[in-house]
């Protein structure tokens, strides 16, 4: 996600934070500090609620971290592909790879609620024991029952059955595992999250013309849920139009390559100003592909490090390239497609480049595809 910066790892998968968590944090501990705290604690120094609420926050974000990392933990155990987790003003997203059976979706999906009830249930026993206690544990104890009704509320409203929610990739696969069929579990699926989204962001606009401020966030989730929804709706029909495609019929070939041992001006005077490309694969000493150079990444370099620099330490390295083989489905190596590279598959066969596919390459194969119905219309 554009705008995050990366803090560490959780479970071998980087862990990214946009930059409005910081506003989000500020939120939670203002009205944690300055409204719930001092109406069931009353009579305590400002400098505690504060800390107490900052507290919760902070433990909040904590929470969060826990719910996606059992998704990208789970989906791990499945030999899903994960690519990072993200923390970002409406929760946190895990970016991965397609599940192979309805069995993993269903497990990746339902990991993340459950995950959340767990700790909600949890904050709210332990805020009871130390409510009982009195005296100094008030205010912890009424950290965690806040926090324990926010991973509860967090937990039930993540299933709802709408898409990108948790409920509604629980409710695809579901459709996957009733209907057979992905691409068409995937369509119903998404096509009930734009619905969905629609309804969110007309509730969210009442509240906020009745005067509810939690209004304006309803309208911004649901305008995301119909956004990613019918995204994911038009991926699904991708999916559904190439299926049965091999990445061979759809590659480009030859493909224009240069040499990742020459340095960064060599590269952009023998290779990159003849280049009609934004991308340029890469070969090693061997003949291999070893990745791919952008473009716009060699013109960032500074003018003085460009004759040092080999061109492959800037590079996207080969291990983070969609690659495929030419008898590979085209539908399904687009799912290694990464932000990166991205839309790139590297064909490789034997070891050595054969072809490359890009957007074009898929949108010539759509039209071919979209002639063929409209064909088969006519005779019928």
């Amino acid at each position: 996600m554009g705008g995050s910066i990366r803090l560490g790892q959780v479970v071998g998968v980087p862990l990214r934070m946009h930059w409005s968590v910081p506003l989000l944090v500020v939120l939670f501990a203002y009205g944690l500090g300055r409204r719930t705290l001092p109406v069931w604690t009353p009579g305590r120094p400002a400098v505690v609620y504060a800390v107490a609420g900052v507290a919760g926050a902070a433990l909040l974000m904590g929470s969060l971290v826990l719910h996606e990392t059992a998704h990208a933990a789970t989906a791990r155990r499945q030999q899903i592909s994960v690519e990072d987790v993200t923390l970002w003003a409406l929760g946190g997203m895990t970016r991965m790879g397609r599940p192979k059976t309805a069995a993993a979706a269903f497990l990746v999906a339902i990991v993340g609620p459950l995950t959340s009830l767990v700790l909600g249930g949890a904050a709210l026993g332990a805020g009871i024991g130390l409510h009982v206690l009195g005296g100094w544990a008030e205010i912890p104890a009424v950290v965690l029952l806040w926090l324990g009704w926010a991973n509860l509320f967090l937990g039930l409203f993540n299933l709802l059955p709408a898409v990108p929610l948790d409920g509604g990739r629980v409710l695809q696969a579901l459709l996957w595992w009733r209907m057979k069929d992905r691409d068409r579990a995937d369509l119903t699926a998404s096509r009930g999250g734009q619905v969905t989204g629609v309804l969110m962001a007309g509730a969210g606009w009442v509240l906020l013309l009745r005067g509810a401020p939690v209004g304006l966030w309803i309208v911004f989730l649901g305008l995301f849920v119909a956004v990613v929804a019918g995204a994911e709706r038009r991926q699904a029909g991708l999916h559904s139009a190439l299926r049965g495609i091999q990445v061979g019929e759809a590659m480009t070939a030859p493909v224009a390559t240069g040499a990742d041992w020459l340095t960064i001006q060599q590269f952009i005077d023998e290779v990159a100003v003849h280049s009609r490309h934004s991308a340029v694969p890469l070969i090693d000493f061997e003949g291999r592909p070893s990745g791919i150079v952008q473009i716009r990444r060699l013109a960032g370099v500074p003018a003085d490090a460009r004759a040092s620099l080999r061109v492959r330490e800037v590079a996207v390295p080969l291990s983070q390239c969609a690659v495929a083989a030419p008898d590979d489905q085209l539908a399904e190596a687009l799912d290694r497609v990464s932000l990166r590279t991205g839309m790139r598959i590297l064909v490789v066969d034997a070891g050595h480049l054969v072809g490359i596919v890009t957007g074009k390459d898929v949108s010539r194969m759509m039209q071919r595809h979209s002639l063929g119905g409209g064909a088969r219309g006519a005779e019928g």
